[in-house]
């Protein structure tokens, strides 16, 4: 299977490689699942918005407010359910 390898830039100046995990949709927005591919020991994985640029490109931001983070979590629970993927 082929990975979906994405590397993301910190403020400081840090590359960090990404594995998309997925992507999904929620309240009409995009969302992307990543998952660091290095210093990963929790497993632990992170979920941004997805936005369109002016220009047709698009870039991933950090999601902001803690319900629409608790939103795409829902959403990425159920569909791991209906995949018979929960954990």
């Amino acid at each position: 299977m082929e990975q979906n390898i994405i590397t993301l830039v910190d403020e400081e100046g840090k590359e960090t490689e990404f594995e998309v995990i997925m992507t999904l949709e929620a309240e009409g927005n995009e969302y992307a699942i990543l998952m660091p591919l290095e210093d990963n020991e929790n497993e632990e994985a992170y979920i941004f918005k997805i936005v369109e640029q002016e220009d047709g490109q698009y870039t991933i931001i950090p999601i902001e407010s803690d319900e629409e983070y608790e939103t795409v979590l829902s959403t990425y629970e159920t569909l791991m359910q209906e995949e018979g993927l929960e954990e």
